[in-house]
């Protein structure tokens, strides 16, 4: 068994633990630059729900990433900060995280034009599920992450949970800021926002824009270039808001980020030195709209409207051989690249009617329902080419609609125990064509739901019970080498139940939550890769089948402690088990083994010092247990940890700070390939994606 060694050798939470004290004791660190201790523990509220609700009275595993953490924490993308959500993991064969696994659910890849994620992404209303790279933090508001299945709220794209980016929206006074980031490895940002009314207290705009390039952390020996795996990020954001009475409220969100990024990660040696003669792409442009009424009837029932479109044009491509004919020497020629054009479509809308909500009595009866509609199509035009010629062209459309009914109600049953019911009923449909001759037209039609028992301690605490169904929609596997047997596999159930408790103590100083849940998988997809000729390593395919079943359980908590007005504490703990039921893939039986890409625990540890003079700081750890790379191999990662600071002092007006990324220079791995990719006799061997390495910068904040 292959693994990747850490510097300092395997870390456990324990020594993660241990380093935090240590240096701690020689560098305070702070929350966030900019608010004190009183605030940060504010009521939080989630808006990824049927209804606003603050995140104690949601029956369900919910994380919230504030904007201070955001800011505190990272530096420009949801990758910066993934390691303080338990239970969250990404599959790094993209140059920033597009697939997630949520309690060890979710894609490794796509690598085939039919889309069928598990995690579902929004940015505010906007749906990315399976595209996830937008995850830009410029002027983000909140992050919220929903675990579990959200079969009520968002059906098929959501079996594992929920991922949802709050951007910031326009205020009511006019106002303006600027960043600027500077660090090594050739990193620079430049940004901007401008807010403020255009017309009374009636109408409001925001406009955000940055644009961030780095050189991506490998040195390409054989071209001199330390950009083949950089990062040329821009976002563009803007907001209308039209209140034209007490009544209503429109939101209009525009957005555009052309995400323009090389991709050379992956060396023969496993090092950061690459060796490719012909380095590729991972880009995704996505431009975006959404509209969104909000209406109270004079009934007393609130309307929503919200339509959305969106419209991303990505490219993956890679050097398959890593390497040139220079190196390869005797063996050469020996030259294979692969490239796929992507064009991704959506086009939503929803019409939702619920009870208004009061927000004096929480505990008071309350509906909602709804119709979902989803178009969404996906052309694909894939190359692949092996010593100058071609080896394969695919070109492929596939086109998929959803129409989705939902009701959700909760009522008192007894003194401060609450019912929540919900249940949503989805049709599914899709067609696929290629030019290999693959005509597909699959179809489902799939319910799921919830049941939750919510508890009502006191003011400041609640517990819940809760069941839900989560289901997600069948599909096929795409080229003329897989078997006839292997072409289709079937929707997938999940039977989640989930016990769990949140609040705060100590006069709002503390506050934290713990979930414990059991989920069933039914009828599991896999998603896996082989080479079929151990000899040839154009033969190396991906496809998805269905295991029997499978068990995902664990615990998630978090806890937020003000510890006195200078200093604070943060932690978050993740266990996960995970196992496949009556799977068996070729000659083996996977019956028992961990699910892939499911570390059996995570953990985030941050204490943070600011005063009122102005100086602050910051310091986290967070670390990851070992994992299966995949199902078709028993290879696995290495146990690591990583340590990231941030101080500098904060004006009335500007901030500066100094900040570090993995300032230890932990070497760690974040995807594995096991397959034969080099000549003569291609032996099997462990291909990794390493994380980024030690980084230092500088941020530059000012506010007008």
């Amino acid at each position: 068994m292959i693994r990747v060694a850490s510097a300092g050798g395997r870390r456990g939470p324990a020594s993660a633990v241990f380093a935090l004290c240590a240096m701690t004791c020689g560098v305070p660190s702070a929350q966030t630059a900019d608010v004190r201790n009183d605030d940060w523990l504010e009521e939080i509220v989630v808006t990824a729900t049927l209804r606003d609700a603050p995140l104690r009275d949601v029956p369900a595993s919910v994380s919230v990433l504030p904007e201070r953490t955001l800011r505190a924490a990272g530096v420009q993308h949801f990758e910066d900060v993934l390691n303080l959500v338990p239970n969250l993991m990404w599959a790094g064969a993209s140059s920033r995280p597009r697939f997630f696994q949520l309690r060890g659910i979710g894609e490794l890849d796509q690598y085939q034009g039919a889309p069928n994620p598990s995690v579902g992404f929004l940015v505010d209303d906007i749906d990315f599920s399976g595209i996830g790279m937008v995850g830009t933090l410029f002027d983000v508001q909140q992050v919220e992450v929903l675990r579990g299945p959200q079969g009520t709220r968002y059906g098929a794209n959501a079996l594992a949970g929920l991922i949802k980016f709050k951007t910031r929206d326009p205020d009511p006074e006019f106002g303006a800021r600027t960043e600027l980031t500077v660090g090594q490895d050739d990193t620079r940002a430049l940004g901007a926002v401008v807010t403020g009314p255009l017309s009374g207290d009636t109408l409001g705009f925001r406009l955000a824009l940055q644009q961030y390039r780095s050189d991506g952390f490998r040195h390409n020996a054989f071209l001199g270039r330390n950009d083949t795996n950089g990062r040329d990020e821009l976002t563009a954001r803007g907001k209308l808001q039209w209140k034209p009475s007490g009544t209503t409220r429109v939101d209009l969100t525009a957005l555009y980020t052309d995400i323009a990024n090389g991709y050379d990660a992956f060396a023969i040696d496993n090092s950061y030195t690459t060796l490719s003669d012909k380095p590729g792409r991972d880009s995704q442009r996505s431009s975006a709209l959404a509209l969104r009424v909000d209406h109270a009837l004079t009934s007393g029932i609130d309307l929503l409207a919200l339509a959305t479109i969106a419209h991303s044009d990505m490219e993956q491509s890679f050097d398959g051989d890593w390497g040139n004919n220079r190196d390869w020497g005797i063996y050469a020629p020996y030259d294979f690249t692969s490239r796929t054009l992507r064009t991704h479509r959506t086009t939503s809308g929803e019409l939702r009617l619920g009870s208004h909500a009061d927000s004096a009595n929480p505990d008071a009866a309350s509906w909602v329902a709804g119709l979902y509609w989803l178009k969404l199509d996906e052309d694909n035009d894939g190359l692949d080419l092996f010593n100058g010629a071609v080896d394969h062209a695919l070109t492929s459309t596939y086109g998929a609609r959803t129409w989705a009914g939902y009701a959700q109600g909760s009522w008192p049953i007894a003194d401060r125990l609450s019912l929540t019911t919900g249940a949503r009923l989805e049709h599914w449909s899709a067609t696929y064509s290629d030019s290999d001759g693959q005509l597909s037209k699959p179809a489902d039609t799939m319910w799921g739901g919830q049941v939750a028992l919510g508890y009502r301690i006191d003011a400041a605490r609640t517990a819940y019970l809760s069941v839900s169904r989560g289901y997600k929609t069948g599909g096929f596997n795409i080229g003329t080498e897989i078997p006839a047997d292997s072409r289709r596999f079937g929707p997938e159930f999940l039977l989640n139940t989930e016990l769990g408790l949140k609040g705060s103590w100590a006069q709002g100083r503390v506050t934290g939550d713990v979930a414990l849940f059991y989920a069933h998988r039914q009828n599991q997809q896999v998603s896996t890769s082989v080479q079929l000729d151990p000899t040839d390593p154009l033969t190396f395919i991906f496809y998805t089948n269905n295991a029997a079943s499978g068990v995902n359980s664990g615990i998630e908590s978090s806890l937020r402690w003000a510890l006195d007005e200078h200093w604070d504490l943060g932690a978050t703990l993740g266990l996960l088990k995970t196992r496949y039921i009556g799977y068996h893939f070729g000659p083996r039986d996977l019956s028992g083994r961990d699910q892939a890409h499911a570390p059996g625990y995570e953990y985030s540890l941050s204490l943070g010092f600011h005063v009122a003079s102005g100086w602050m700081a910051r310091a986290d750890i967070t670390g990851k247990d070992h994992f299966y790379y995949d199902a078709s191999n028993d290879q696995q990662s290495q146990a690591y940890s990583l340590v990231n600071l941030r101080f500098g002092y904060q004006g009335a007006r500007w901030s500066a700070s100094v900040w570090g990324r993995n300032v230890f220079n932990t070497r760690y791995a974040v995807r594995g390939f096991f397959f034969g990719d080099e000549p003569p006799d291609f032996p099997d061997k462990l291909y990794l994606r390493l994380g980024d390495p030690r980084q230092w910068g500088v941020t530059v904040d000012y506010n007008f």
